[in-house]
């Protein structure tokens, strides 16, 4: 693969997967952080054994958990038979179970990633590497794949268009936001309020990284078709609504300032336009034909200063909300190797 043109974005290769692979050989020693692995599940009986399996080959030091979400199938048998430990989250949503699951879960590292099998198992120690050698807080796995039925250009198309919209407000520092397999610091779990309840966590786990100008970096990783009998719970335009929605609440919680400027140069202009005529009426005549419209443009343009005045007092309260984040994430240290 080619690199791509972000500089925070890595390809892996052979000689960096074989540098991880020894420098985690050794991870059960006290002197390596604690690697949990999340697996969030909803009827993935199919795919759940080979994906505990696979990450237990990769990082034979890791504590494996999957946390189920009112399944319907033989998840927890085939997970706890397979060496998991299982965790329970009632609440349906994927959202719900993350935020369970960082509320539960303690250690040092964090590597998420989706119970479906789409993910490659083996580059999670280089994945963990990085993040470890660069005092990362976020590693994200962008999908990479020539398969169709592994995902679809519908989703394909979603995923670049809600990518573009997170790139264009908040930075464009990751490409692929809806990517469900990252590696993430400890810092950054315990600092992420997770207030999403289904798919749209991952754009929300992008924008925490964003927001709080974290340190981050994508790589290039194998996606691949699900296991044969297991299904996507992915439902196209729900869900992509569902983020639409998130993006902008989280614009209104993030970016206020931005939101209600754009409502106020909208409406200033709205406004201008109607009452020009009028006042070149006015002038001309001294007289207001059109007083109604002239009500409209005076109402028009009161609203737009009090949504100037909205956003101003609302960026000062979300100022305070962003620094008490980051000193939320202060609180814990940096991602890397112990000495």
């Amino acid at each position: 693969m080619a690199p791509l043109t972000n500089e925070n974005t890595r390809v892996i290769d052979k000689a960096s997967l074989d540098h991880a692979d020894d420098a985690t050989a050794g991870s059960t020693g006290t002197d390596f952080p604690c690697v949990a692995v999340l697996v969030p599940c909803y009827n993935e009986e199919a795919a759940i054994s080979k994906v505990v399996r696979d990450f237990r080959g990769a990082l034979p030091g890791a504590t494996i958990y999957v946390y189920d979400n009112n399944s319907r199938d033989r998840t927890i048998e085939v997970a706890r038979a397979a060496g998991a430990v299982i965790g329970f989250e009632t609440l349906q949503g994927k959202g719900n179970v993350v935020r369970r699951m960082f509320a539960d879960v303690e250690a040092d590292v964090y590597v998420m990633v989706d119970g479906d099998d789409t993910y490659d198992s083996s580059v999670a120690p280089y994945l963990i590497s990085m993040l470890l050698d660069r005092h990362l807080d976020m590693v994200n796995a962008r999908r990479l794949t020539d398969m169709v039925e592994a995902y679809r250009s519908g989703h394909r198309l979603g995923n670049k268009l809600l990518s573009g919209m997170v790139y264009m407000i908040f930075g464009n520092r990751c490409r692929d936001v809806l990517s469900g397999y990252r590696v993430l610091s400890r810092r950054f779990v315990k600092s992420f309020p997770a207030l999403s309840e289904g798919f749209e966590i991952e754009t929300e786990l992008t924008i925490h990284a964003l927001e709080l100008r974290m340190p981050i970096a994508e790589v290039d990783t194998t996606y691949r078709a699900r296991a044969e009998g297991s299904t996507s719970k992915l439902r196209t335009y729900r869900d992509g609504i569902r983020i639409c929605w998130n993006i902008f609440h989280l614009l209104k919680e993030e970016r206020p300032f931005q939101l209600f400027g754009a409502v106020f140069v909208a409406l200033t202009l709205f406004s201008a336009v109607i009452i020009i005529p009028i006042f070149v009426t006015y002038f001309e005549t001294g007289l207001v034909p059109r007083f109604p419209t002239a009500v409209l443009a005076t109402g028009t343009m009161l609203v737009a200063f009090l949504s100037l005045f909205c956003g101003l007092v609302l960026e000062t309260v979300t100022l305070g909300r962003r620094e008490a984040k980051r000193m939320r994430y202060l609180a814990y240290s940096s991602p890397g190797r112990r000495l």
